[in-house]
C-alpha cells in the first residue's frame, strides 16, 4: 500500500509546485520581458531493500520558454528591444553576472544605467554610468551615445556599449529573482552581431488564457493525487479489519 501513496505523494508535491510556476507567469504577464517559466521534472528512484520499486518525481523550475513576445513602441530613448536570441547582461544582487530580455533603461541619481528591475546593465568595462545631465540614446548595435543638451548641434559621443549576449549553444538557468544565470557562475561572451530596437519594449511572452487554463488543471490534478492517498488509507483499513476476523 505505500507504494500507491509514494506515487501520490510524489505527484502532490509535483502540483504544487507546478501551481506555484503558473502563479509567477501569471503574476508576470504584464512584465517586460519576462519569459513564461517552465517545469522540470527528474524521476527519482529510492535504494535500498525492497524499496527499488518506489519511484519519486523531483520537479523544479529552471527553464524557459524563450519565444519572443510582442513589440511595443513607446518611442522613448532608453527602451530597447533585444532582436533574435541576444540577451541584455546585467549585475544580479548578490554582484554576479546575470541576462535578462527587460530593456525599460533607465539612468539612476548616480549616473548608473539600470533596468526596470534596478539591476545595473553591463557594458564592455562593468556597469554603464553617463554624465550627469547628459541626454542618453541607445544606438542599434547597442552602443551608449551621450549628447550635452547645452550644445546641441554637437553630435552624440559614444561612450560605451551594453552586454549583449547569444544564448545559443550555452545552458543557462533561471533564478529565483528572475533573471537567466549559467551554471556554475560562468558568463557568456559578448555577441557583435547582436542587435536592439531602440524606441521599443518586448512584453512578456506569458499567455493569460493559456495559463488560467493550466492552473484549473493542475488544481483538478491535485484534488484527484489528494484522493489517491484517501483510497490508500481505506483500502489499508480494510485489510486491517479483514486480519482481525480471520484472526
Amino acid at each position: 500500500m505505500d507504494r500507491l501513496i509514494y506515487t501520490a505523494l510524489s505527484g502532490m508535491n509535483a502540483s504544487m509546485t507546478r501551481e506555484r510556476m503558473i502563479a509567477s507567469n501569471m503574476a508576470n504577464a504584464q512584465t517586460i520581458g519576462f519569459r513564461a517559466e517552465v517545469l522540470q521534472t527528474t524521476p527519482m528512484t529510492l535504494d535500498g531493500p525492497q524499496l527499488e520499486v518506489r519511484a519519486m518525481s523531483q520537479a523544479d523550475v529552471k527553464g524557459a520558454l524563450m519565444k519572443e513576445g510582442s513589440l511595443t513602441q513607446t518611442g522613448r530613448s532608453l527602451d530597447i528591444a533585444m532582436q533574435g536570441d541576444a540577451m541584455l547582461a546585467v549585475q544580479s544582487l548578490d554582484g554576479g553576472e546575470a541576462y535578462t530580455r527587460r530593456g525599460d533603461l533607465v539612468v539612476s541619481v548616480s549616473g548608473l544605467i539600470e533596468n526596470g528591475e534596478g539591476l545595473p546593465v553591463l557594458g564592455e568595462n562593468g556597469p554603464v554610468t553617463v554624465p550627469q545631465g547628459a541626454i542618453v540614446t541607445i544606438a542599434e548595435d547597442g552602443g551608449v551615445m551621450v549628447s550635452d543638451p547645452a550644445n546641441p548641434a554637437e553630435p552624440a559621443a559614444r561612450i560605451d556599449r551594453l552586454k549583449l549576449v547569444s544564448t545559443t549553444g550555452s545552458k543557462i538557468e533561471k533564478d529565483l529573482a528572475g533573471v537567466f544565470r549559467v551554471p556554475g557562475d560562468g558568463v557568456l561572451p559578448v555577441n557583435e552581431d547582436a542587435r536592439v530596437l531602440p524606441g521599443a519594449l518586448e512584453q512578456s511572452n506569458v499567455n493569460p488564457s493559456e495559463v488560467l487554463v493550466e492552473m484549473i488543471e493542475a488544481q483538478r490534478l491535485f484534488d484527484m493525487r489528494t484522493k489517491l492517498v484517501e483510497t490508500a488509507r481505506e483500502l489499508d483499513e480494510g485489510s486491517s479489519r479483514l486480519m482481525r476476523l480471520q484472526s
